[in-house]
């Protein structure tokens, strides 16, 4: 018997559209007093995905934001030839929703994003968290370019999403977790995927200039950001804090929905009015 645990009730939040110069993003707003929460979504989801985090982060004292990105979950997408620097958009919906600093929590192809718009606006940013991610670093970076290869052969596109993203104990079993996440998977695009234009080519030169609280993170199953890979993520990033959840794959916030936001939450907590 599957003991999945449905997302809880949302905490009260505004919804809306905004203008990101060539196409509109949809985006939630909780509002409230407290510094800034804004998640990032993976590839495969969209701003729809953190129904786990919204209202235990809101009930922490967060005022708390998502949005998809072009061509994603009700977020237009835009002339696909000029998919624009999604750095750049985060930007504009920081100046939306007046925020001035945030905390940026993203997972897997949103930290990719999150490097960027901390290059680009580190006045902008608080906190950064980096869950699930392999970052996008060029591959002029032979050594960490090579693990990658070796992680992710060509025949491992053809696998089915959920295998690649899934941790084993999380599809046997929590099958009803499996569908609602393939639920959401589905929703998240409805047509060719956007492809962000990148600022600049991601080098660890350019990562270890990043000065922010950072927290590095993974799922102990993570096939595209498995510990070993962390680990040499974290030779980059020094004064980084690291956390391995336990039986996650690649969407810990969605697997392990409890022990992510306890460990984002308790660096949060400690990094927050600092600066």
């Amino acid at each position: 018997m599957s003991d999945w645990r449905p997302p809880p009730p949302q905490a009260p939040a505004t919804e809306g559209l905004i203008d990101v110069g060539a196409c509109r993003l949809w985006y939630w707003d909780t509002g409230g007093e407290g510094e800034a929460v804004v998640f990032l979504h993976a590839g495969s989801q969209s701003g729809a995905g953190w129904a786990y985090q919204q209202p235990v982060f809101v009930e922490a004292g967060f005022r708390v934001i998502g949005y998809s990105r072009r061509g994603c979950w009700r977020s237009e997408a835009g002339d696909r030839n000029e998919p624009g620097v999604a750095a750049e958009d985060l930007r504009c919906l920081l100046d939306h929703c007046g925020v001035a600093r945030a905390h940026l929590v993203a997972v897997a192809l949103g930290a990719f994003y999150a490097l960027d718009f901390a290059l680009l606006h580190p006045k902008r940013l608080r906190t950064l968290t980096v869950a699930s991610s392999y970052l996008g670093i060029d591959s002029s970076e032979t050594a960490y370019a090579q693990a990658n290869a070796r992680l992710r052969p060509p025949e491992f596109e053809a696998l089915p999403v959920e295998f690649k993203e899934l941790h084993p104990s999380y599809r046997a079993g929590k099958p009803d977790g499996v569908q609602a996440w393939l639920a959401l998977a589905r929703e998240a695009r409805s047509g060719p995927p956007v492809v962000a234009r990148r600022p600049f080519p991601m080098t660890w030169e350019r990562v270890e200039s990043i000065e922010h609280p950072t927290l590095l993170m993974t799922g102990d199953g993570d096939l595209y950001a498995p510990p070993a890979l962390l680990r040499m993520q974290a030779k980059h990033l020094a004064h980084a804090e690291v956390a391995i959840v336990p039986e996650a794959g690649h969407c810990p916030n969605w697997e392990q929905p409890d022990a992510f936001n306890r460990i984002v939450l308790d660096f949060l907590r400690r990094q927050s009015g600092r600066g």
